[in-house]
């Protein structure tokens, strides 16, 4: 017969009271399933980021108990995504923002098997330092030329056994492993998070910075643009409304023959042009 618990790990019981705190403490709580995340992503974020982000590694039961016993808006919607191995982050920052300077803390990684290639793979001609036997056969089965010098195996000339996009074998993933090649980039995504008792999915997270710019400069343009056809002035457009009616009083000047000193020539030439034209008229009229 099981008696029942009275006290709990040393380890569990500061985890439950960490996220007793935690949730408080700060305007966000995200989360990142760590299934394809590996922990050399994790470790160069935390220095990255330190001071403005906690990172909390939990056990999903000792956490699903901690959150759902707070009075916090909208933390009970984030317990049912404590699922398999998660990670979670704490932070005063938008989650929009986390997840942009996520997206720019990539780093390049060690590829395993059935891998995608973020770049073309080039293997450069090089001493690898590696003593022949069983490796010439992995070098000659990932289309990678050698040759024996000095008791190590060289690689002959620069070769690319995989394009970017393509997929990176088990025993290439090994052999780049052992010529220290990093080909995978890495990255973490947000997969939810909470602030201010909204709940944000991956994909309303996800923000193109370059696109955002684009639409902000084309916004900026048309605006500008409207500015000038209203004539309502500003710092940004002045200069050009200036130039516009300076451009149209001239137009109106040339059409009607008002002379001054600026569109004095222009209208003779234009009243040379039409007397050359009726003369031109009336010789052909006398003519005929």
């Amino acid at each position: 017969m099981h008696e029942n618990r009275t006290s709990y790990p040393k380890r569990k019981t500061e985890m439950h009271q960490l996220l007793q705190e935690l949730p408080k403490k700060y305007k966000v709580m995200a989360i990142i399933k760590m299934k394809k995340v590996r922990s050399t992503q994790i470790l160069p974020l935390r220095k990255t980021l330190k001071g403005e982000v906690e990172f909390v590694s939990i056990k999903d039961r000792v956490a699903k108990k901690a959150l759902e016993s707070l009075d916090v808006p909208g933390i009970k919607d984030m317990v049912g995504e404590l699922k398999g191995q998660v990670m979670l982050m704490f932070t005063n920052m938008s989650p929009f923002k986390l997840n942009v300077l996520l997206a720019k803390n990539k780093i390049m990684m060690a590829a395993r098997g059935g891998d995608i290639a973020s770049i073309d793979i080039v293997v450069p001609a090089k001493n690898t330092g590696i003593a022949p036997g069983p490796m010439l056969t992995e070098f000659k089965e990932a289309g990678i030329p050698t040759k024996i010098d000095q008791g190590t195996i060289w690689i002959a000339k620069d070769s690319t056994p995989v394009k970017k996009g393509e997929a990176i074998n088990e025993k290439l993933a090994a052999l780049l492993g052992k010529l220290d090649i990093k080909p995978v980039e890495a990255g973490i995504t947000l997969n939810t998070a909470l602030e201010a008792g909204l709940k944000y999915s991956e994909e309303e997270m996800i923000i193109d910075v370059e696109k955002v710019r684009n639409q902000f400069a084309q916004a900026h343009q048309e605006a500008v643009s409207l500015s000038i056809e209203a004539a309502y002035i500003t710092a940004d457009n002045v200069s050009q409304i200036l130039s516009k009616a300076a451009q149209s009083a001239r137009s109106v000047s040339v059409e009607s023959g008002f002379m001054t000193d600026e569109t004095k020539e222009q209208i003779l030439q234009k009243a040379d042009a039409q007397a050359k034209g009726l003369a031109g008229q009336a010789k052909d009229y006398t003519a005929a």
